[in-house]
């Protein structure tokens, strides 16, 4: 979803990142062995945050919330949904722009700049962490994200590889018989419903496209799933 933005995502990267592995930046045993290592690799991702804006398909998922109940779930770490003005965005992989305490997961802060660094503490003083969910980690926010599926009158799938679970599996959820449009370039991965539609497009073209189809219909939409 962001890529056209110009945020590289890890598949662009072959899953490296300056000969790093991927998971050798974004776990809880990078973080153990590296932490300058880790908190380099975020602050960079902070800083390109910086420099970039929405695309085509985030402003136009926002049209559609001007007449539709759109409940985004993501997992794109970055703003750009809101800034692009949605205004139900659920982050399954964390912000970006926030941190959180390494000793009490639930302070979590909004990081003033772009920079985090060792020895910026929380208010217990403990080391602040990027407000990520990293490799090997829980997803907290999965089960909300699966109730939201369950009451789907439609499902936008956009831009994912499907095979990051548990996000992948949130289609499952999606009652049966009900519409699933996949907006991706490459061929689809997941299918198996008469109402399933892909749009062999990115999703600066195929989501304004498919946002003006459903502008145009009747039915009571809501709760498209992004990402």
């Amino acid at each position: 979803m962001s890529a056209e933005s110009g945020i590289k995502t890890f598949r662009d990267q072959d899953g490296l990142w300056e000969n790093y592995r991927i998971e050798e930046v974004a776990s809880p045993i990078a973080w153990e062995n590296d932490q300058e290592l880790v908190l380099k690799f975020y602050n960079l991702r902070r800083k390109q945050l910086l420099e970039v804006s929405p695309n085509a398909g985030h402003t136009a998922l926002v049209e559609l919330e001007k007449k539709y109940d759109v409940q985004i779930i993501t997992q794109n770490v970055d703003d750009l949904h809101e800034r692009a003005g949605s205004g139900k965005v659920l982050h399954l992989h964390g912000e970006l722009k926030k941190v959180r305490s390494t000793s009490d997961p639930s302070l979590v802060y909004e990081l003033d700049g772009w920079e985090l660094k060792r020895g910026d503490l929380c208010e217990k003083g403990s080391q602040l962490r990027p407000h990520i969910v990293w490799f090997g980690e829980a997803v907290p926010n999965i089960s909300i994200a699966a109730e939201m599926a369950s009451k789907a009158d439609i499902c936008i799938v956009i831009g994912t590889s499907m095979v990051v679970y548990p996000a992948a599996g949130l289609v499952n959820y999606i009652p049966r018989g009900n519409p699933i449009y996949y907006v991706d370039p490459q061929p689809a991965r997941f299918g198996g419903t008469h109402n399933f539609k892909h749009l062999q497009k990115t999703a600066g073209e195929g989501v304004p496209e498919l946002v003006k189809e459903l502008l145009e219909e009747e039915n009571d939409i809501r709760y498209p799933i992004s990402e």
